[in-house]
Formats: structure tokens, sequence, C-alpha cells
């Protein structure tokens, strides 16, 4: 007689019979299966649930992270049958098709995938948010938010003012079409690693951007019927006067997608076709890749390491806007994080959550400027003060002073490379010996494109270029470019990693600092002494079929005055 899941379970005491019996209570009033109840009051895991399926059925469990799906497969069983069953096809072999189930005693599932497909099937148990998570990775939302936006637009612009206008409650949340459009619309641009949405009201349709590997790319263009209440929605989503349509207006709300929560801050500007909504995407997932996995050679993420891990001092991150920054900043501060720390930041805004982390927002119109609070946080006793940027002198000069008080202090610049920091620093009327007396290091930074692994081939580089790239003609080097496949989005891109040039405050960089020494004189000593150059990285990556020589000549700053060096004796090839 084959066992109760109730049975297997207290088999293996997980569970008691008093709570068995309280499960079952439940099951009846509510109608759930007993295994999602138990689940549900957070008796048991769902691997615990897993396990006893798989014992009590006598199928294999098995895990989807890191699945590999043959989009035949994908095609043979479609979004809406998979996520009606919460399954999801594995592979195939001959005609027998596997699937993963949460529930593989769900026979109608199985006819019906069965009788669609015209394969044998063979069952095995997986988690439901495993099932659920891959559901949404493998297949495109592309389908349902056309459908969504079908939906939409069919609907009275009376209508879809009324669903905008208040917060729907959840049961009302999945009928609404405009909501459900807002959702996938943000799902989808998550799902395509996109950074920003641009949603752009014209004069007869309303334009949605993607700003994806860093370039902008129209996704879509919903009638201009629906953008007072997709508007709308967005604004209430973020806690913004809806009312409110002639002035910009700043707010932020978190979205969870594939189980994985997704900060999205928002800004709006009124325009003469109305109101411009852009939504910057935070997916939380990226704090948690670390500094190893930001595109570091070893040699610089082992130096940069060591002078995160002192006492006190000041660190600069330095590059243009979009750079990658904050991103940094914010795996530098997961890393030094303990509770031993006591670690403040100051933020205009705080883009990401971190736990254990004391994070202040700046508000210039309440006088909570970056100078004001960093003296007051001075009297809170920290350990490490995060400046999110030195605009101004006078935050440079409390910074500064900060750091050679006990306190280890990071921040941004905008500058084009690390030594251009020290020189902007100087410009803010920071005397040179107390510099030098602080600062540990400078790191500049670019994002470059990572080129598709799918569709990478070789690629030859013109002899015009060769000189630009510092490359001789007889040097022998291959590089690679993307064709374009689905993967990528055509684009021949998929991702971007950073590139780095690191300049260690050494003591004869200190002394060039107390001299009030140029940039070019202080990034001259910094190469002699073995930095590699945001050029240099650049091309390294590039000689390692990472991104393309066009990335290369893209994000490098070429200066007369800066040391250049040959890529047959310099350090990019070492």
């Amino acid at each position: 007689m084959t066992k109760k899941i109730g049975d297997i379970l207290i088999e293996k005491g997980l569970i008691t019979q008093e709570i068995l019996d309280q499960a079952l209570t439940i099951q009846r009033q509510t109608g759930k299966k007993l295994g999602q109840v138990l689940v549900d009051e957070q008796y048991i895991t769902e691997n615990d649930l897993a396990d006893a399926i798989s014992e009590r059925v006598g199928v294999p469990k098995l895990s989807l992270q890191n699945l590999v799906i043959d989009p035949e497969l994908l095609r043979l069983v479609g979004f809406e049958l998979a996520k009606r069953h919460q399954v999801v096809p594995v592979f195939r072999i001959g005609n027998t098709l596997t699937i993963a189930m949460v529930d593989p005693l769900d026979v109608v599932a199985i006819d019906e995938i069965r009788l669609l497909t015209k394969q044998r099937i063979n069952r095995t148990v997986a988690t439901q948010s495993d099932v659920m998570t891959a559901v949404e990775e493998h297949y495109s939302v592309k389908e349902s938010l056309d459908q969504a936006l079908e939906d939409a637009t069919r609907q009275k612009e009376a209508d879809l003012l009324e669903i905008g206008a208040v917060e729907p409650s959840e049961a009302h949340a999945g009928e609404a079409p405009v909501i459900k459009y807002v959702n996938l619309l943000i799902a989808q641009a998550v799902k395509s690693r996109a950074s920003d949405v641009h949603i752009e009201p014209d004069e007869k349709t309303v334009r949605v951007r993607y700003r994806i590997n860093g370039l902008l790319r129209q996704e879509g263009s919903p009638p201009k019927a629906i953008q007072s209440a997709l508007i709308t929605r967005l604004k209430i989503m973020a806690e913004l006067d809806v009312s409110e349509k002639r002035v910009p207006q700043d707010g932020r709300f978190t979205f969870v997608w594939g189980g994985q929560n997704v900060d999205v801050r928002l800004s709006t500007l009124p325009t003469i076709h109305g109101e411009k909504v852009v939504m910057r995407l935070l997916d939380r997932r990226n704090l948690l890749l670390g500094l190893q996995n930001l595109g570091f050679d070893d040699n610089v993420l082992e130096d940069f390491r060591k002078i995160a891990h002192k006492p006190e001092g000041l660190i600069l991150i330095s590059g243009p806007t979009g750079s990658g920054k904050t991103s940094t900043l914010y795996a530098l501060l997961d890393e030094i994080n303990s509770v031993e720390k006591n670690i403040i930041t100051i933020e205009d805004p705080v883009e990401y959550n971190l736990q254990g982390i004391n994070q202040v927002q700046t508000n210039e119109k309440a006088g909570l400027t970056f100078a004001n609070c960093l003296r007051s946080i001075l009297r809170q006793n920290p350990d490490v003060i995060m400046v999110g940027e030195i605009r101004d002198s006078e935050t440079a000069a409390i910074a500064v002073r900060s750091a050679m008080t006990g306190h280890l202090v990071l921040s941004t610049i905008h500058t084009n490379d690390a030594a251009g920091a020290v020189a902007r620093l100087l410009d803010m009327e920071i005397e040179g010996y107390l510099l030098a007396s602080a600062l540990l290091g400078v790191l500049a930074q670019r994002l470059v494109r990572v080129v598709c692994q799918t569709c990478r081939v070789e690629d030859s580089v013109p002899k015009s270029l060769l000189g630009e790239l510092e490359i001789s003609e007889d040097a022998g080097i291959r590089f690679y470019q993307g064709t374009g496949c689905d993967d990528c989005h055509q684009t021949g891109y998929r991702g971007r990693t950073g590139a780095y040039e690191f300049l260690p405050v050494t003591d004869k960089v200190r002394e060039l600092i107390v001299a009030s020494s140029s940039s070019a004189k202080i990034k001259a000593e910094a190469v002699a002494g073995g930095m590699t150059t945001l050029h240099q990285d650049a091309l390294r990556k590039a000689l390692d079929g990472k991104t393309t020589y066009r990335e290369v000549l893209r994000v490098s700053q070429r200066h007369e005055e800066a040391p250049r060096s040959s890529v047959n004796a310099g350090p990019v090839l070492v």
C-alpha cells in the first residue's frame, strides 16, 4: 500500500501527528493540497515536500538550477500550458519527453501534454519555486505582454483611468489589463537585462524603450488611449501624486519577478505630449556577484582589496555617469560589511537597500546635503563612511578630514582617469599634504559590452586603427565579434563587464601629490610602477575574446600627455 505524504513526513521526523492534524484541518477549510498547506505554514520546506513526493510516487527529484532547455521543447510545451499545470520540459530522448512537475500525479496535465506533443511522458518532481522560476526565465513574456496590451487597448479609456486611479486588490490586479500590462512590461525588461525603461509620450502614440548593455532599443508602441492609465498606474506603484502632472516627481517601489526582488527607481518629467517616465531597474542579484565577478584582473583585485580592509583612509572610484561606480561601491561595502563595523552611507538617491548598513538619502530641500549629512554622521561613531559622490569643496574637505581621523571613507568622483581624480581634489582647494596623507588609492572604470558567446566569430582590425589600438601590424593577435542571434537580440553583445585602472598611492605618487603635480606626471609615475591603464585593461579583455576592439576604442580615453606603451612590450599581454 502506497504511503501518504503525511505519513512519510512523520517518518522522516519533519512533522508530528499533531501538526499533520492541524494541516488537515486547514486543508479542509481552504481546499489546498496538504503539502502546500505544510509549506505555507512553514512546517516544512519546498525541498522537504519534493523529497516526500519523490519517495511516494517513485519518480526522481530534479534540480532546475542552471537548466538549459532546447527551444524546440519550449515550442512543444507552450507557455500557457506550462504555467497552468506548473510543468517545464527538461529534455527529450527519441520519442520520450522528460518533464519536471510540481505534482507528478496530475494525470490531466500528463494526458494533455502527451496528446499535444505526441510523445511518451517521463515524469520527475521539482519544487514549485524551481518550476515557476524556470517557466518565467525560459519562456518569453513577450506573448503575454502583447496579449495584455491588446486587452488594455480594447477597454474603454474611462475604464482604464478608473483602474489606474485606485490601488487594486490582489484579486482584482490579475483582472485589470493595464495592471497586467505594466507588470509584464517590467518583467520583460528584467528578463532582457535592461537597466532602464523609458516610457515616452508622442503626439499620437507612446514609445517604450529599454536600455540594454548601455544602449536604448525600442520595444513597443502602446496606443495613445492607454497613456494616462499607464502613467497613473506607475505613479501609484511609486506612491507619487497622481493628480500632479506639471512638475517632475521621483519615487521607488519593489517589483518581484522569478522569486527575486528588483528595486525600481521611477522618475517623471512633464513634456508637451504628457508625462515621460523613466524607471531604473536595480536587480539585487547583481549585488551577489562580488568584486571577483565584476571583471577585475587578479592583481588589481588583490591590490584593491588590500586597501579596502585598511582601518582608515580615502578610496575613490572615478568615471562618467553609467560606468558602474555605484555597483562597485556596493560590492565593496558588501565585502567589508560585518557586525563589528558601523557602516553609514550618504546617497542621492539610495539605489539598493543593504542589510546591516545604515543608509541615508540626501534631501536638498530640507537642507540635508552631502556636507551637512557628513558632519552629522561623524557624531554617529562610524567605522566606514560611504559618500555617494564628492561634488563640492566642502564635501571634499570633510571627507579628507574624516579619512585622517580614524575612518575609512569611500566615494566617487567624475574624472576621466584615476590620476585626474587627484587633480580634481587639488582644484577643490584640498591641500596637497592632506590629500597625500588621506588618499589610499583611486579606481577608474568603464563598462564594456561582452561578446555574445553563442554567435562569436573571429574579427579583423583595419590597419588604419592598429596605431590607435597600440598594436603593431606583425603582432599576430586575434579579435572577436558577435554576428547576432536570438540570445543577444541580434546585437552581438550580451551583458557588460568592467575595464579598470587602479592607482595605488605609493610613496613616489604621494610626493607628487604634495608637490601638486599634474595628472599627467602622476599617471606617468603610476604606469612606471606597473599600473595598467583603462585602455590596456580593455584591450586585454578584447584579446581574451570577452569584448571587441570597437568597445576598446569606445571606452578608452586617449590623452597625448598620457604614456603610451606597445601591446607587445606593455602589461597587456602579461
